[in-house]
């Protein structure tokens, strides 16, 4: 006969968050008509369900059994959570608006790809769709811009190819900033010929070398753009959920949104 065992946990968050969490919830409730009672789960503990999902990664088989529920409910419950947070995040026009009104001297922008357990899926040209070549697993690509020290304050939906900046209108929203408030955009080679408001190191000639000062000014774009790189440590070593996602891939653009919207009340900051 098998005995099963019970613990207890403690979720590494503020109790704070888990209470903003479940405003959320109660104020999606209320917008949708749920009556009193009609839920298993009142708001703080789907709050809670969502946060163990997201921060600690917990299997839904495993949230479904400690709360009581069924493995379908358990995902209806995450997917809400997923849907109130992810609509809280900013769209570009927003996150540039923020930016300028806080000053900054240029921005940052990367792109990071989510790791995802996504079978094969063929995409219009014969290859597989999701597969990521130069990571050689399958993930969906999120283009993140960050401040100058490196805060994420944007992620774009999610793509299964790395042309992501050309595909949400980001290469003509950020040249315009660019030109408007003389704040560049720094960027890696992948961004190449993007427009005059990107700054990216330059690429050596063929069968030539680069000069003394192009050498200088790769090294100063990329120290300074490095910084940028930690924003997306900052999303995925928060939050185990980015790490690998077991969804659907298309599910990264609400959980990386989501994310987005956590971040800054789990670490106290804004822009």
């Amino acid at each position: 006969m098998s005995i099963s065992v019970t613990y207890t946990a403690v979720l590494d968050v503020k109790r704070s968050t888990a209470e903003h969490v479940a405003r959320l919830l109660r104020n999606h409730r209320v917008a949708a008509g749920t009556r009193k009672g009609r839920r298993a789960l009142g708001c703080f503990r789907q709050a809670v369900l969502v946060l163990r999902w997201f921060v600690d990664g917990t299997r839904l088989s495993q949230l479904a059994r400690d709360n009581g529920l069924s493995a379908s409910t358990s995902y209806r419950y995450l997917h809400e959570g997923l849907a109130v947070l992810a609509a809280g995040a900013p769209d570009l026009s927003t996150a540039l608006e923020r930016a300028k009104a806080a000053g900054l001297t240029h921005l940052n922008l990367d792109g990071t790809v989510i790791r995802t357990d996504r079978v094969a899926a063929p995409g219009p040209n014969g290859a597989d769709l999701w597969w990521s070549g130069k990571h050689k697993h399958h993930g969906g690509n999120v283009q993140v811009i960050a401040t100058p020290d490196g805060w994420p304050i944007w992620v774009s939906p999610v793509r299964p190819d790395t042309t992501c900046a050309r595909h949400h209108g980001l290469i003509d929203a950020l040249n315009r900033i660019a030109a408007e408030l003389d704040m560049p955009t720094l960027v890696d080679l992948g961004y190449e010929n993007a427009g005059d408001g990107f700054r990216h190191p330059h690429k050596k000639p063929a069968g030539g070398e680069l000069t003394e000062a192009q050498q200088t000014y790769n090294k100063v774009i990329r120290g300074i753009h490095g910084i940028c790189e930690r924003a997306n440590s900052l999303l995925k070593t928060t939050f185990k959920a980015l790490r690998r996602v077991s969804l659907d891939p298309s599910r990264i653009t609400k959980i990386a949104a989501a994310a987005l919207v956590l971040l800054p009340i789990e670490r106290d900051r804004t822009i």
